[in-house]
């Protein structure tokens, strides 16, 4: 009876045992953004620990994700109708990343499957954007593959085939590119160690993206105080408009 109790209370470390483990970190758990922000680069590193200490023969392959917080979207189709552009068909979207770019040791659909590569979210194609509308799929599809190509050239959404270095079978690391006008939030850094196409395991890392100086205090003022917000900007511009017209003036003359 004690034997098979001491069997039962070891079954968990037994597995963890057998099985390899990631042990990742990033360059920086906190991202401030103040008015002088060009962008950051993003160095994820970390090791693959396995039992016995020992790789296997088989070389194992890393995928890393940077993901920011899901919001929802609403995208809208232009139309030239009687000579104007005006809006016409629409879809919604639950949850789309604000940011998502992804990095692996070779091109993601060599080194996963299909439904690997859905389940885990690996690749832009894969990621589960939950249209809102319940119509057609191929209409879904259409203005899905639109609000990505949107994402795409903000430099939101990036895929980098042999974007991680693996050295020893062991170590790996990656660089990941944050734009200048990223959103703030929470994200996450998700490492997974695949292997024969399987993912055999995986660790996340927490990253904060914040507002800090004059930038924090302008956006608090905007969220919290609007009105007061919309009001004094207008009459800020006024008075810039009126200065610089009465500057131009006295030039003139």
């Amino acid at each position: 009876m004690r034997k098979s109790l001491l069997l039962l209370l070891l079954a968990p470390l037994l597995i963890s045992a057998e099985s390899p483990r990631l042990v990742p970190d990033v360059s920086q758990r906190k991202i401030e953004i103040i008015y002088s922000f060009t962008g950051a680069e993003l160095l994820l590193f970390g090791a693959i620990l396995y039992p016995g200490g020992r790789a296997p023969s088989d070389d194992a392959q890393i995928a890393v994700v940077v993901k920011g917080p899901s919001e929802p979207v609403l995208v809208r189709e232009k139309r030239k109708i009687a000579g104007m552009w005006i809006n016409a068909d629409s879809a919604d979207f639950r949850s789309v990343p604000s940011f998502y770019a992804l990095a692996s040791s070779k091109p993601i659909d060599k080194i996963v499957d299909g439904r690997t590569a859905v389940i885990y979210e690996l690749g832009i194609d894969n990621l589960q954007l939950s249209p809102a509308s319940g119509g057609d799929p191929a209409a879904d599809r259409h203005f899905e593959q639109g609000l990505i190509d949107l994402k795409r050239r903000g430099s939101y959404y990036s895929e980098t085939d042999s974007g991680v270095e693996i050295s020893e079978g062991v170590l790996y690391r990656a660089r990941i590119a944050i734009p200048a006008r990223v959103p703030v939030g929470h994200y996450t850094a998700e490492t997974f160690l695949i292997e024969k196409g399987r993912v055999i395991a995986a660790a996340t890392r927490d990253i904060e993206i914040h507002k800090s100086g004059m930038e924090a205090f302008v956006a608090r003022a905007a969220d919290r105080h609007s009105f007061v917000y919309g009001l004094t900007a207008v009459l800020l511009s006024l008075a810039l408009g009126w200065a610089a017209s009465t500057a131009f003036k006295r030039l003139r003359d």
